[in-house]
């Protein structure tokens, strides 16, 4: 069942299309023997790739997500067996290291990448617009005003207790 959009907010349509294209992608994993393998790990065992042996929040700025989120899917790697963690510079930063493990399943990750950028070439080709075309512009207008000042200014607009409440949680600021 289709959940009505009026009903849904943009965070909860947006997180269940990441989960669907996520699943989709995952149910191919145990036919090429990736059986215990998450799709969120290919982003980061691609930039180890690239980078090297790097500390969590370099993987973090690499793959463009929050430190805890790279930091969780880092700790679900480890716990696989596809990384390391070794003590870096000072001792609360952690280095991460592929294992041979996963080393091994690079050649299957790059063709699971081919396999998965050729189809959302072809997913773009069925859409009015491109939507990694629509996902930069969005990256772009949000690093210019964060969603944040924009729901702001949208609940000022709004008559009623919302808007008071801002008004005095900016005035404590």
């Amino acid at each position: 069942m289709t959940a009505s959009p009026a009903l849904s907010g943009l965070g909860t349509r947006l997180r269940h299309l990441l989960d669907e294209l996520e699943a989709d992608v995952a149910t191919l994993y145990p036919a090429v023997g990736l059986d215990d393998y998450r799709p969120r790990f290919t982003p980061v065992v691609r930039a180890l790739v690239a980078l090297g042996p790097s500390p969590i929040r370099d993987l973090a700025r690499a793959i463009s997500v929050t430190h805890s989120a790279a930091s969780q899917t880092v700790g679900q790697m480890s716990r696989r067996g596809l990384v390391t963690l070794e003590v870096g510079a000072d001792a609360r930063q952690r280095v991460v290291h592929l294992t041979p493990r996963a080393r091994a399943l690079v050649p299957v990750l790059e063709a699971e990448w081919a396999a998965v950028e050729g189809a959302r070439e072809e997913l773009e080709a069925e859409l009015p617009f491109a939507l990694s075309e629509l996902l930069t512009a969005v990256e772009a207008a949000l690093r210019r005003r964060p969603f944040r000042d924009r729901v702001a200014e949208s609940a000022r607009r709004l008559p009623g207790p919302l808007r008071a409440r801002l008004d005095e949680y900016d005035g404590r600021r």
